[in-house]
């Protein structure tokens, strides 16, 4: 096996990272970091290329076409995972043409709403939900069938609500239809919410994560909030082709792991409001299945099926 194969020359050239997102979202943020770093490990561009549509598939389709060298790698979120049961058709089976690479983190979304709306709790949403039925909407970046829209649905199924689904290209869209009042609610991360908090332009009820976030610890979880049992930890996860040899995808692991477990990383991506990982390939092919199938539960009960 030669060594280009076996990765000990990669990089030659410039790397391609597709982020099937637009500009400014919580992912897009994280995967601009990542690529910056890995530009300078390996001193070679990583150029992203944002594929914003059809909740990530239009990104996801590019990278699964790609040749298999390793100078195509896809930057995505869970919404990969929930692709498979949510699309009656896809150009492209997740589980088949994409190869696990590492896991580069996990974020919490937090539930926030326009300051108008009379709700100061997820107890008093839910409440509000209830007494009027399919009036309230909410947001999510990434579009239908985005882990923004399935942390959305979930939200629904265990409270017992029908607050309606507007999908959006990228986070910021969202916000802004939600600052401007067009939507009342939105389900996004904490990275792309947290500037509006602060500045008072929405009003934070709940964070999806098991436990407070330390950027929010005033907001309570929505388990603890009123939704017992709510939990979601959206990750961001690095993909190759299908084919890439494997000494190639450990060899982009590695080199992608070493970063995220730097102190600096560490604490930027603290301050991003994600948690580091840099898992094996082994491992995150582990947790990818493992949500395909989780997903795929949330899909069929809350009877989302897309074109």
């Amino acid at each position: 096996m030669t060594s280009a194969v076996l990765g000990a020359d990669f990089p030659a050239r410039p790397v391609r990272m597709v982020i099937p997102i637009g500009p400014g979202s919580s992912m897009d943020i994280t995967g601009r970091v990542v690529a910056q770093k890995m530009n300078e490990t390996w001193n070679q561009p990583v150029v992203v290329d944002n594929r914003p549509g059809a909740g990530g598939n239009i990104g996801a389709d590019v990278v699964a076409k790609a040749q298999p060298n390793g100078y195509t790698v896809l930057f995505c979120s869970s919404s990969l995972a929930i692709s498979r049961s949510a699309y009656r058709k896809l150009p492209y089976d997740p589980l088949r043409d994409l190869e696990p690479v590492t896991q580069i983190s996990s974020r919490g979304n937090v539930l926030v709403v326009h300051p108008s709306l009379p709700v100061s709790s997820v107890k008093e949403l839910i409440a509000l939900a209830r007494a009027k039925p399919g009036q309230l909407s909410f947001g999510s970046g990434g579009g239908s069938g985005s882990s923004d829209h399935l942390v959305g649905e979930l939200f629904n199924l265990m409270a017992g609500v029908n607050i309606t689904h507007v999908p959006y290209k990228s986070g910021p869209q969202a916000q802004n239809d939600l600052v401007g009042g067009q939507i009342q609610v939105y389900f996004g991360g904490i990275p792309v919410n947290l500037p509006m908090i602060k500045a008072g332009k929405v009003k934070p009820l709940g964070v999806s994560l098991a436990r407070r976030s330390p950027l929010l610890p005033d907001v309570p979880t929505v388990a603890e909030a009123g939704v017992p049992g709510y939990e979601v930890n959206v990750w961001y996860g690095l993909f190759a082709p299908r084919g890439t040899p494997q000494p190639l995808v450990a060899r982009i692991a590695a080199d992608v792991s070493r970063q995220l477990k730097s102190p600096e990383m560490q604490e930027r991506f603290a301050g991003l409001g994600v948690d580091a990982a840099g898992t094996t390939p082994a491992e995150f092919g582990v947790l990818f299945r493992t949500e395909v199938e989780m997903w795929a539960k949330v899909v069929k009960a809350a009877n989302v099926r897309l074109d």
